[in-house]
């Protein structure tokens, strides 16, 4: 297993695998992710620094570096993190393909960020400076370890595309100084947002220094204690400081620092070889995947603490599914297949890649969904081109009071290609399929396809290495009729798992597989209470929708039922589904229940036209669902 230096977001010190460097995948430009990584690079980037500049973001830094009281800080305490996210988004596109303009952006960025770190490694426009609170005196809100993490997570970026720069060397001396702080023996305490131990772990291994791996396993057994001063309405649940994560049996309170909780864990637990920590952490992904998750992938339920719910809560009309949390559950699902090479943790990462990550931005990069409800009962208002709340729904806007998902979500999808395919010690393995070449471990794949559109993926074989080596296909849970061929040999059946093909390659060698995309029902677990007698529709690795803009003039979306015996079939990147449109039945004069109903005998057929979900609201505000209720017969 090799590859030509450890340039992906995750290097774990003992693993029989590993992932690619952004450099050694290239994703073709009018292919899915290839488009949205080129919308990225020419729209997204520059949209980010141009809003933050407006807003007086990065001029935080400026008057820091020019020792001013502060006396009005524009923005949230945590405001410095979206900078250092669009930095490692940077240095990600940056590695990928450099680029001479964005190169300077970002060394100009840089150096205005550097400019205000204290001569001991402290870099924050929000603590410790004058006008400003003292360090670390609001350890539950003020996210100055949650800062430092995200600075740590771009210096490693740089750092693993090939450059010990100044970003490197900053996000050196800010985690030495972390360590100097919060030490055995130093000051004891925790950050209420969880995002340093991942960040610690990963900065460790880039950096070779081992007392950051040691410091970042402090922090997770130091959470727990209920050491966090708890605020109205927010519990010691909702900063996973409730219960010791060795102790924990699912993910709770608030989803995004939850999964960045439990990534870091897992990452302490890989590198100290702490068999418990790691399986505590497998088993809450297990039960929480199993209770917690919706069928887009997408986590957390509950819009007051933007927090998982009870198992089985799982409302779709309330649904918060906060974009940044898709990308912390790619994250830890990445880190356990690494792991263990159990293929339901890239199952989900498609699963979750398709339906939160690639629905938050516009088709042009510039608008972003915040939240991702699965049922709109009303099409939102339009946006403002201003600041907009955070979950205002059914619209995508250009930026938000908190805007942590458009920085989030262009640092992944600028690493996209490092989470495509990985090595380990018998050959490669193609873990999702786009569009593209893939070159690791003596291989040089080229992947011909229009997934998820199309079920054919093609992989010729460009280079191998001269011995016997084996090329993995995953095959997706949901594809239960998959077959593999290579070149003119015999068609054989995939179940879902791993098609492993093993041989001595020769270049010009093709291997063909077929993935089934017939739109399927996909129906909920009866414990789900809020969709039950409803069914959703899903083709590929596609969750599909119903939008109002495709009803017929004057038809609401709650009076449309599915027949769900009657047979789908496919439209273009959708589905075609029958059912019919009921005619409502007249308000109750005092409330809305009583005698059992049947459907209308004037009720009439519908033809209904399903899209993917990824695209809801592109063609303007609509209501929209997911889960269809079943006609009744």
């Amino acid at each position: 297993m090799s590859t030509s230096f450890p340039t992906g977001p995750v290097v774990p010190a003992t693993s029989t695998r590993q992932g690619l460097g952004v450099s050694e995948v290239s994703l073709d430009p009018s292919g899915f992710w290839g488009l949205r990584q080129a919308s990225n690079a020419g729209a997204t980037l520059q949209h980010c620094l141009e809003w933050m500049e407006r807003l007086g973001w990065i001029e935080n830094f400026d008057r820091v570096a020019r020792g001013e009281t502060t006396l009005s800080r524009p923005g949230w305490q945590f405001s410095d993190s979206e900078i250092y996210k669009l930095l490692e988004a940077m240095a990600w596109e940056l590695g990928r393909r450099p680029d001479a303009s964005l190169a300077a952006v970002f060394d100009a960025l840089v150096d205005r960020v550097g400019a205000a770190q204290d001569d001991d490694g402290y870099l924050n426009t929000a603590y410790g400076h004058a006008g400003l609170p003292p360090r670390y005196s609001d350890m539950a809100m003020g996210h100055e370890l949650y800062n430092t993490g995200h600075l740590l997570q771009a210096g490693v970026a740089r750092i693993r595309t090939g450059h010990d720069d100044r970003l490197a060397q900053m996000a050196r001396r800010a985690a030495d100084q972390v360590c100097e702080e919060f030490a055995d023996g130093g000051r004891d305490a925790i950050c209420g947002h969880p995002e340093i131990e991942v960040a610690l772990v990963e900065a460790g291994r880039a950096f070779g220094e081992h007392r950051y791996i040691e410091q970042a396993s402090l922090f997770v057994e130091r959470r727990g204690r209920g050491t966090l001063a708890v605020r109205p309405l927010l519990s010691a649940e909702y900063f996973q400081d409730d219960i010791p994560v060795r102790q924990a049996t699912v993910l709770r309170g608030h989803a995004v620092r939850a999964l960045y909780l439990s990534a870091g864990a897992f990452d302490v637990a890989i590198d100290t070889d702490d068999h418990a920590l790691a399986g505590a952490v497998a088993e809450q992904w297990q039960s929480t995947v199993a209770r917690r998750t919706y069928l887009t992938g997408g986590m957390g339920s509950r819009h007051q603490d933007e927090g998982f719910g009870d198992d089985w809560e799982l409302p779709a009309d309330r649904a918060y599914c906060e974009t940044c949390a898709g990308v912390a559950s790619v994250m830890l699902s990445w880190r356990l297949y690494l792991a263990t090479g159990d293929s339901r943790y890239p199952d989900l990462i498609e699963r979750t890649l398709f339906n939160v990550v690639a629905t938050s931005p516009s088709e042009d990069g510039r608008s972003f969904f915040y939240a991702n409800p699965l049922h709109q009962r009303e099409a939102g208002a339009s946006a403002s081109a201003g600041v907009n709340n955070r979950a205002e729904g059914g619209v995508r806007a250009p930026w938000f009071e908190v805007s942590c998902c458009p920085t989030n979500v262009a640092r992944t999808v600028a690493s996209l290609g490092a989470y495509v395919a990985a090595v380990d010690d018998q050959g490669i393995v193609v873990l999702q399929y786009a569009a593209g070449e893939i070159r690791a471990d003596g291989f040089v794949l080229r992947v011909e396809t229009r997934y998820p559109d199309e079920g054919t993926v093609r992989v010729r074989i460009i280079a191998a290495p001269e011995s016997e080596s084996r090329l993995r296909l995953r095959i997706p849970g949901w594809a239960d009729s998959a077959t593999v061929r290579v070149n003119a040999d015999q068609v054989t059946h995939a179940a879902p798992g791993w098609a492993d093909i093993r041989r001595t390659f020769e270049p010009g060698d093709e291997v063909l597989l077929e993935l089934p995309l017939a739109p399927r029902l996909s129906w909920p677990d009866v414990r789900i209470d809020a969709v039950r007698g409803t069914v959703a529709v899903e083709r590929g690795p596609l969750v599909l929708c119903l939008e109002s803009t495709d009803l017929p003039p004057g038809a609401r979306i709650e009076d449309v039922r599915i027949d769900s015996e009657l047979a789908l079939s496919a439209l273009a990147d959708g589905a075609n589904a029958r059912g019919i449109m009921v005619t409502p039945t007249p308000d109750a004069d005092i409330l809305p229940f009583g005698k059992a109903r049947s459907i209308p005998s004037h009720s009439r057929p519908v033809e209904l036209t399903l899209v993917p979900y990824h695209r809801w609201a592109e063609r303007g505000p609509a209501a929209m669902r997911i889960f269809i209720p079943v006609t009744s017969r």
